[in-house]
């Protein structure tokens, strides 16, 4: 599988659509970036694509407004869709976040 990797048009997009929020954190992944909150990625780039976490009535909103599947084509990221191009994914992103926080905090995983 190859994994596609963002433009820098692409980094700044995901980058501004990002809440200033003290509980997240950014991370480089694979070439690519995701936004976390408690350990649980909530908005991530795959390539050019921003998705995002949601729960089921926005993510059946997102998929009414355009969103598609989130990742690689042979496997796409369960629960997560992408935002479509040339719409502003900073509510989606909001929206990911809020879900996505009141999650239980992922565990770390024992070494």
């Amino acid at each position: 599988m190859q994994i596609p990797k963002p433009s820098e048009a692409d980094k700044e997009r995901f980058r501004s659509a990002i809440p200033g929020d003290p509980r997240v954190e950014v991370k480089a992944m694979f070439g690519n970036v995701g936004a976390f909150v408690n350990g649980n990625m909530f908005a991530g780039l795959f390539g050019p694509d921003l998705g995002v976490k949601l729960g089921d009535a926005d993510r059946e909103a997102l998929a009414a407004a355009g969103g598609g599947a989130f990742g690689p084509a042979e496997r796409p990221m369960g629960g997560y869709l992408s935002v479509p191009t040339g719409q502003d994914p900073r509510p989606w992103v909001g929206k990911a976040l809020e879900h996505v926080a009141a999650l239980p905090p992922k565990k770390p995983r024992k070494k």
